[in-house]
């Protein structure tokens, strides 16, 4: 995809969502899409939110270490200063973001910028997770991945959450999180997170 001028010579912009489970591969997709518009020249921004420090403070990395630099925000809003005179902007981990960063997205796009967004839809329990609801009806263009069930080697669409903690943001890997389709991720809170 590349930013095209309509018949007047505005720059049309666009949002595409990356969304997924954890281990779906959101975050290599991501990297593997802003890499090619690297490759084409365009002028790109990359984002991510300040809480997210599980691999590297400032690089966005993927599980199988594939990375990309970036910059760590507080707020969303801090995108729209931060994001002048770029063709793309790329933001990862979207579901931590505030309130506004739908908003912030369709404000781009406004602006003729592509914007590609990764995200966790779901959280642990299998519900909506944060902004992502709000960012996948503003979407242009949406790519549902899916990782492998760890329990029954079927496709996985929910983040299992190993531990009993029930606060809905707890940061994680492998120690923490795997990948179950519905029926194993119900079976396992049924039985008391096994």
């Amino acid at each position: 995809m590349f930013i095209e001028p309509n018949l007047r010579g505005e720059r049309r912009g666009w949002i595409e969502v990356i969304c997924g489970s954890m281990f779906s591969g959101k975050t290599e997709e991501l990297i593997r899409r802003l890499k090619r518009v690297k490759i084409a020249h365009l002028k790109v921004e990359i984002f991510k939110p300040a809480i997210d420090t599980r691999y590297d403070e400032v690089k966005i990395v993927s599980h199988d270490t594939n990375f990309i630099n970036s910059t760590p925000v507080d707020s969303s809003q801090n995108i729209l200063l931060l994001a002048q005179d770029v063709d793309v902007v790329g933001i990862d981990e979207a579901q931590f973001f505030d309130a506004e960063i739908g908003n912030v997205c369709e404000e781009l796009a406004m602006r003729g910028i592509r914007v590609i967004v990764a995200g966790l839809d779901m959280d642990f329990l299998g519900n909506p997770f944060g902004q992502m609801p709000a960012l996948l009806a503003k979407a242009d263009y949406i790519t549902k991945l899916h990782a492998i069930c760890v329990v029954c080697g079927g496709i996985a669409n929910i983040s299992y959450r190993k531990s009993a903690d029930k606060d809905q943001v707890v940061l994680g890997e492998k120690d923490i999180y795997e990948p179950r389709c519905r029926h194993c991720s119900k079976k396992g809170n049924e039985a008391g997170r096994s």
